[in-house]
């Protein structure tokens, strides 16, 4: 009886920590959990990184271009792995899509979750969602469905999508 109230007591304060965890995530623009393992977003703030780390993100892939200098240093002292990847909004490329699975591949094999973010999650939706059913193997309608909650590619994006797909079929 009680190692009964042991654990229950053990899973309430968990359940509340992450709660609580979650409930600070909710300004944080198309935040969704794709897979236990992997997250996307739209852009952290640092209380957004410093709360993902307390909930066991560890890596962090970023789809944003330009100079992202000031996220790499943040991540640093905050010991999470960091990488960028340059998806340009009007040229996302098969080649973008690779480099991010062989990092996420990479990702994978450590302990922690997994943040892939942009600006808002639409390159990270469709990044996770290609993701998921290329690699992972997931079905393709479960999956699709998390991208669409998110945004709706259009027609450059949509393209990417199936130059992606047929890369993977052959």
């Amino acid at each position: 009886m009680k190692l009964a109230h042991f654990v229950f007591l053990i899973s309430t304060v968990w359940t509340n920590f992450v709660s609580a965890n979650e409930a600070s995530l909710v300004d944080l623009k198309n935040y969704q959990v794709n897979t236990p393992k992997m997250i996307s977003s739209g852009l952290p703030t640092t209380k957004h990184f410093e709360t993902l780390k307390e909930m066991g993100v560890a890596h962090v892939i970023d789809l944003i271009p330009g100079d992202r200098s000031d996220e790499a240093n943040l991540t640093k002292a905050l010991a999470l792995n960091y990488h960028n990847i340059q998806v340009a909004w009007k040229n996302p490329t098969v080649e973008n899509f690779n480099e991010y699975a062989a990092k996420m591949n990479e990702f994978s094999q450590a302990e922690g979750k997994i943040l892939t973010h942009c600006r808002l999650n639409w390159r990270g939706a469709v990044f996770t969602y290609l993701y998921r059913v290329t690699h992972l193997k997931e079905e393709e309608a479960l999956a699709k469905a998390d991208m669409l909650e998110i945004w709706q590619p259009d027609e450059t994006w949509q393209t990417f999508i199936n130059q992606v797909k047929t890369q993977a079929k052959k």
